[in-house]
């Protein structure tokens, strides 16, 4: 059994600006939240950001609190929360970024190209990190911190596939990445009714370990990481589907969530989420 104590923190972004096809005052990138666990002295980051300057001001946070960063794990693919990791191994190049292979190989799709320069880059122009590398394979699952187990628990679908969450037994705590979203509108234009059942069932899983503390990838400044985000996930996804039926189009569709939810975070991903379902659901029927 471990001597030391293990503590976690975290770090949330601002919104930030973001180029979309959709003009308008939501046309913004929601808050990302990063945790470092620490122990005595080691510690382990949970995901990474987007931007070469939010890469800096974590980085800046984690050297204030004099700890040595031993490995930064990734929860899943999507950029923003992974290609904060270039700078960050350059800046502590002593630690180690692994991940899941599913993950690893949602990175590679996140690099290629076409979708890069399609997506990433267009979006936030002259902001992301140059030479982008994927993490490393996490063997066995497990991170040792001070002989205290962190656990990488693949949970399939949430807001994209082959997503991820750490476990950590002795702080009842769960880092929940974009499985669990606190306060923040839930990003669901890759989703089907499919997936996103799929989703509710990896919320069952976070659910199943009854933390104390849930972590949300993406949480509204100064929210508590209260275990209710887990409920009020679910709620999301399940009241996203029953007024999808109800919908006759997209615009329905945002005015019915944008009145159920009007306090949280970030409208554009209702707009995209609701744009990008319709228009599956017409890719999908019958001509």
């Amino acid at each position: 059994m471990s001597e030391s104590t293990l503590t976690a923190e975290v770090f949330v972004t601002p919104t930030i600006p973001a180029q979309t096809s959709i003009p308008g005052k939501s046309s913004i990138w929601p808050p990302i939240s990063a945790t470092l666990i620490s122990g005595t002295r080691d510690a382990v980051l949970v995901d990474a950001f987007l931007t070469e300057d939010q890469a800096r001001d974590l980085g800046d946070w984690i050297e204030a609190s004099g700890k040595n960063l031993t490995t930064i794990y990734l929860t899943h693919g999507h950029g923003d929360h992974f290609f904060g990791m270039t700078p960050l191994l350059k800046r502590f190049p002593n630690a180690r970024a692994v991940a899941t292979p599913g993950t690893i190989a949602h990175m590679h799709h996140d690099l290629e190209p076409e979708y890069f320069q399609g997506f990433w880059e267009s979006t936030f122009p002259g902001q992301l990190p140059s030479n982008l590398q994927v993490a490393q394979p996490l063997a066995d699952g497990v991170i040792d911190l001070e002989g205290h187990e962190l656990r990488a628990v693949e949970a399939g679908y949430s807001d994209t596939n082959d997503t991820t969450f750490l476990h950590v037994p002795s702080l009842d705590l769960v880092v929940a990445g974009d499985i669990i979203y606190n306060g923040v509108h839930q990003y669901l234009a890759e989703s089907s009714k499919t997936t996103r059942q799929q989703w509710i069932s990896a919320v069952d899983q976070i659910e199943a370990l009854h933390p104390k503390r849930v972590i949300a990838g993406h949480k509204a400044p100064g929210a508590k990481d209260s275990p209710q985000a887990i409920a009020d996930t679910r709620a999301y996804l399940t009241d996203f589907d029953q007024l999808l039926d109800k919908a006759g189009d997209p615009a329905e569709l945002i005015d019915a969530m944008l009145a159920r939810y009007p306090d949280l975070i970030n409208p554009y991903a209702v707009e995209l989420s609701a744009r990008s379902v319709f228009a599956r659901q017409q890719a999908h029927s019958p001509a």
